[in-house]
């Protein structure tokens, strides 16, 4: 359970870092893509790139290119907290 913790304060401060205004707090609902989304496509692939290699340190590889992974509304990078839960379930079946 700490180490979930742990991951899911990572991503979220590494959203933050990426974010165009870094004071922004982020938890589980900061809307990622989309209208109202905090990061740019360029930005948001930064970020994949940045898990993929936490992800090798931890053991396993990180799979951001599902065909779901830009769904609006089932889609892994609607929100900071389903972007956390999948990166955890993938470790979690991985490892």
């Amino acid at each position: 359970m700490e180490q979930k913790l742990k991951l899911k304060n990572e991503i979220f401060e590494t959203i933050k870092n990426l974010a165009e205004d870094n004071t922004l707090l982020v938890d589980e609902e900061t809307s990622l893509i989309g209208e109202a989304g905090l990061l740019d496509s360029m930005k948001l692939v930064e970020l994949c790139l940045t898990l993929e290699d936490r992800a090798s340190d931890i053991g396993f590889e990180f799979d951001w290119t599902s065909d779901s992974a830009m769904s609006k509304s089932r889609g892994m990078f609607r929100t900071a907290g389903a972007l956390c839960n999948e990166f955890i379930s993938q470790m979690e079946a991985k490892t």
